[in-house]
């Protein structure tokens, strides 16, 4: 069976397995309504360090090394890492996993990473090219705010149409039949499998609010989830659940709207990481969550038990990111969107 499948997506022959998965939050994560889902929940968001991006290299670290204790494997049976987070050169992860010494592959696809590094990985796994191998991402709201926005102590009012960025990590390993076979600890419930993956592209619509970010990410989301019905040939109704990263509420009605205008509804059995993981109303978090964070966290504590249960069947997952930066946006440029696709599928 070919394993290319129309213009932008893959069909593995050989299905990586999600072996096991890790999430770590801030306070205001576990204070959400899946926050007793996530397996460690800090009790300030400094996480025992000084600096935020210092706590934000401890999420990742803390993260992978929970999801490798569930797992009962070192980091020497791990042939690559795949990870991102937010910040200027992704030094989040340089310093947070730097101590594992894996193998590494540095992702940044902005809020999309979780998706792009998941992509990525089951590419090497499936092709035969690692038994094993470890995604981890992860953002934080203060050194997000402070890279992108303004210092904390400014204090700015945020509009209604924003979103609020997750302290989180989230980490995935994921392994083929083979290596899975030969193990005496097996993961609880069913097995999940990644079968299938769909690239976004870079769309821009031309929207320049860097508040916004559900509408600048919407129309990516629209064309890759477009992309990857037409590629497969499948209607939306083949999915339990087709879950979006970090629209948020303006997002979701935007991204509706784009693919109704395509004759694809989804109304149905759409939902986004960043509707699931906070309370707008209770925790005055605007239009919802956002970050590398965000969706990482959320298919980790939330989704993929679902699956391993027999809950949920089918879901596509499409962590969506908007790819500015301080330079691009204080210059004036537009923000520009990409989404990435990912079939995550229970087995029996």
């Amino acid at each position: 069976m070919d394993q290319q499948v129309g213009k932008q997506s893959l069909r593995f022959t050989k299905a990586p397995f999600i072996l096991e998965s890790a999430s770590m939050g801030g306070k205001k994560e576990g204070e959400g309504p899946i926050g007793h889902q996530i397996d460690v929940v800090g009790e300030d968001d400094r996480f025992g360090c000084d600096k935020w991006e210092e706590a934000e290299s401890t999420l990742q670290k803390e993260a992978l090394t929970l999801a490798m204790g569930k797992a009962g494997v070192k980091p020497e049976q791990i042939r690559y890492l795949y990870a991102g987070d937010l910040l200027g050169q992704t030094i989040a992860t340089s310093f947070g996993l730097l101590d594992f010494e894996i193998p590494l592959f540095g992702v940044y696809g902005a809020c999309s990473t979780a998706g792009e590094s998941l992509g990525l990985a089951s590419m090497a796994v499936a092709a035969g090219y690692a038994d094993l191998a470890a995604v981890v991402t992860s953002s934080h709201f203060a050194s997000a705010e402070k890279q992108f926005r303004f210092p904390l102590e400014y204090a700015n009012q945020r509009p209604l149409c924003s979103t609020w960025t997750v302290t989180g990590s989230g980490a995935f390993l994921l392994c083929n039949e083979d290596f899975l076979r030969k193990r005496e600890k097996k993961p609880q419930g069913r097995g999940v499998r990644i079968t299938g993956i769909t690239t976004g592209k870079i769309v821009d619509y031309g929207v320049r609010d860097s508040m916004n970010m559900g509408a600048a990410m919407a129309p990516a989301a629209a064309d890759c989830i477009y992309s990857h019905l037409k590629d497969f040939q499948r209607d939306p109704s083949y999915y339990d659940k087709i879950i979006t990263g970090d629209l948020g509420a303006v997002g979701q009605e935007i991204l509706i709207e784009l693919l109704r205008q395509r004759n694809v509804d989804i109304s149905g059995n759409h939902t986004d990481c960043g509707l699931e993981i906070f309370d707008n109303e209770e925790q005055g978090t605007g239009s919802g969550g956002s970050g590398c964070g965000c969706s990482a966290v959320t298919l980790s504590a939330h989704f993929l038990p679902k699956l391993r249960s027999g809950e949920l069947k089918r879901i596509l997952f499409v962590p969506t990111g908007a790819l500015l930066s301080k330079i691009s946006f204080n210059e004036g440029q537009n923000v520009p969107g990409i989404a990435h696709a990912v079939v995550i599928e229970s087995e029996g």
